[in-house]
Order: C-alpha cells, then structure tokens, then sequence
C-alpha cells in the first residue's frame, strides 16, 4: 500500500474510534457515565462516625477495601461495618453519604450500625 492509502486509512479508522467514544460517554435523560464499566457500578461517598466506649471518633471504610479497589456498594459497606462492629470494635456505627449508579444519585444512611 503506498503511504498516503494507509494514512487515509488508520484516518479514517481513528475518526469512527473516537466517534465511537464520545457516544459511549454520552448522557441518557436521567442516566450518568453510558459506559458499560460505569453503567452497572455503585460508588458510594459516605462519613463515618464510630462510637466506643462513649467516644465517637472518624471511620474510613475505605481503608479497608482491597488495594486498587475504590468501588463501595452499600452491600460492601454493611460487610464492612458488621466487620468493625464484631465484639471488641465499634459499639455502634453511623454516617450519612450518597450512592451514584446509572439510575442517579441517592441519600444513604447508615443508623445504628444498619445501610439504609
């Protein structure tokens, strides 16, 4: 193929993959981030606050999620809080946060130890 053939072609090629991107990242009515990664992923953005022994002191869920990971769905959240609230932890916990998924953004609490 002569250079000027190829270079219309890997043109042409890159214009559709870029197309095809920005229409993949596009915005549905009452949807965010189309993009199949995103579409059925929950993040959650949450404060903690742990009471022992009368004291209330911050609670980082994240920390214990595993390395590289930063996606916390309220399932993996209640896992992590009945995990801190074993005998000898937390004697209660609560917080309130927000969950994004592909149907919007959410209210979530978390009382006495319980995800709502």
């Amino acid at each position: 193929m002569h250079a000027s053939v190829l270079s219309a072609v890997q043109l042409a090629v890159t214009a559709g993959l870029v197309g095809w991107m920005l229409t993949g990242f596009t915005h549905l009515p009452g949807r965010w981030l189309r993009w199949r990664m995103f579409c059925r992923a929950r993040f959650t953005i949450i404060t903690l606050d742990g009471t022992r022994n009368g004291r209330t002191e911050p609670v980082n869920p994240y920390r214990y999620l595993s390395p590289g990971s930063f996606l916390l769905s309220p399932e993996r959240l209640q896992a992590i809080i009945t995990h801190l609230t074993r005998p000898g932890g937390y004697d209660r916990i609560d917080g309130r946060g927000r969950v994004l998924c592909a149907q919007g953004e959410q209210p979530i609490e978390v009382i006495d130890s319980v995800v709502r």
